[in-house]
């Protein structure tokens, strides 16, 4: 059966978005999910007679992204079906900005995908006991025994291995070496600060001219690093509370209102425009905009859509360094009550072990998992992958001097992002005080907080 490509029927969105964390997708793309619509998960016919053939299974299969990282997923799933002529994907995917409002009306409706993606917000979805156990499956259809520890410690939660990470990354700033070559200005190195980026994005603004800009504001994907610069933290799991108080956050929304108020800084109603982790509008591709915060697996889809040259930098310093460290970028997540456990499992092992599909995957989520597909991808490494490998191992390196915990998305993590989003604007569109804004915005995070955490 020839399996469809379905574009998810995202919620419309508001004009106030501008980022999702850490994963920031285009305009919202319409369209059900044809057979499948409002079936759930019911089992595929089985074959009539008894010679011992086996099940055919459909699965289904939900993933965000831009159109390489859906092309490319196609491919592994085509291979996949290939290598398991029993099991057929149906594949959906749109950009990240309503992926989860999606997923969670499916979740409530039983209608959920057999596997899907996730991201930091894994706990919010462990937390409402909507994920498979792959326990039972470990060293049968899932083998794990290559995979990074840190890894296999990231999906589990509350005892039960619940995530499977797809591939592991590092943020950083993502530079456009071509606009600093043009603008006559030299590409800064690690150990900047964030002085030297407020200072740079004007200097790129002014030296190129109108229309120009030194860097897209990344207040939102930015929080939990610069709250970890200061010695707090977004979300502390360990202790079930919020890591930070009104006035630890409020410098961070100052820090943006003050580099936009003096140039640099792209403006609110392009941000909205050209989305800045959306390798089909970004700034950064088309030449206008040097500098933005995004995770190093987006950087292959950026360079192969623009002739400019890209390069990663570390993430300017705070007092305590950093606040990066080299983590889980996505990975994948099996919904409770799939009829296909097992085969779900099996496609978890085919997508973090196959070399085959590591080939065709690359880094788009991420370095692999697993230490034989790291090799795999080495040996035949593209430069712009080199870049990818090199920057990771500094910021790896790094962490082994400045170690940071492993960051989880809050509860509520996609109502906290409207939020944050929603503060930006209120504060680049000048509706509201900086000092109101940051207050409106820390009781806001309390309540969403305090609501998704019972």
């Amino acid at each position: 059966m020839k399996k469809k490509m379905l574009m998810l029927g995202l919620a419309a969105l508001t004009a106030v978005s501008l980022t999702a964390c850490g994963n920031s997708g285009g305009n919202s793309a319409n369209g059900g999910n044809g057979a499948n619509s409002g079936t759930g998960n019911a089992p595929a016919a089985t074959n009539a007679n008894n010679g011992g053939e086996q099940q055919q299974v459909e699965l289904r299969m939900m993933w965000w992204g831009d159109q390489s990282r859906a092309d490319l997923t196609n491919k592994a799933i085509d291979l996949f079906e290939q290598k398991n002529p029993n099991i057929k994907i149906t594949g959906e995917f749109g950009p990240s900005d309503g992926y989860f409002d999606k997923l969670n009306t499916q979740l409530a409706s039983g209608t959920a995908p057999d596997i899907f993606f996730l991201g930091g917000n894994v706990v919010d979805y462990a937390n409402k006991g909507v994920l498979l156990d792959l326990g039972p499956y470990v060293g049968k259809e899932l083998k794990l025994d290559d995979m990074d520890p840190s890894m296999k410690e990231y999906g589990t939660l509350d005892g039960k291995l619940v995530h499977i990470s797809a591939g592991a990354n590092a943020r950083g700033i993502v530079v456009n070496k071509t606009m600093f070559d043009k603008a006559g200005i030299p590409v800064p190195q690690d150990g900047w600060n964030w002085d030297d980026y407020a200072r740079i994005s004007k200097e790129i603004s002014d030296k190129l001219g109108k229309g120009y800009y030194g860097t897209y504001n990344f207040t939102t994907d930015g929080h939990d690093i610069y709250l970890k610069q200061n010695g707090k933290q977004l979300y502390d799991m360990a202790n079930g509370k919020l890591g930070f108080e009104e006035a630890d956050i409020l410098p961070w929304f100052q820090y943006w209102d003050k580099t936009a108020k003096a140039g640099g800084v792209v403006t609110p109603e392009l941000q909205v425009s050209n989305p800045p982790a959306d390798a089909s509008k970004s700034l950064i591709v088309t030449g206008k905009a040097a500098m933005t915060l995004l995770p190093s697996n987006l950087l292959g889809s950026f360079q192969s859509a623009t002739q400019d040259e890209l390069i990663m930098l570390q993430v300017p310093r705070g007092s305590k360094g950093t606040g990066v460290v080299f983590e889980s970028s996505q990975g994948l997540s099996g919904y409770a009550k799939t009829k296909y456990p097992n085969e779900v499992a099996k496609l978890m092992d085919f997508w973090i072990n196959d070399p085959d599909a590591a080939q065709i995957l690359g880094n788009n989520r991420g370095v692999p998992v697993t230490s034989a597909n790291r090799e795999v991808l080495e040996a035949s490494a593209s430069p712009t992958d080199k870049i990818v490998y090199d920057f990771t191992s500094r910021v790896s390196e790094a962490t082994t001097k400045e170690p940071f915990a492993v960051s989880y998305n809050p509860p509520g993590n996609a109502e906290f992002i409207k939020l944050s989003d929603n503060t930006v604007q209120q504060i680049g569109f000048g509706k509201e005080s900086v000092d109101k804004a940051a207050a409106d915005f820390y009781a806001g995070t309390v309540k969403i907080f305090e609501s998704n955490n019972q």
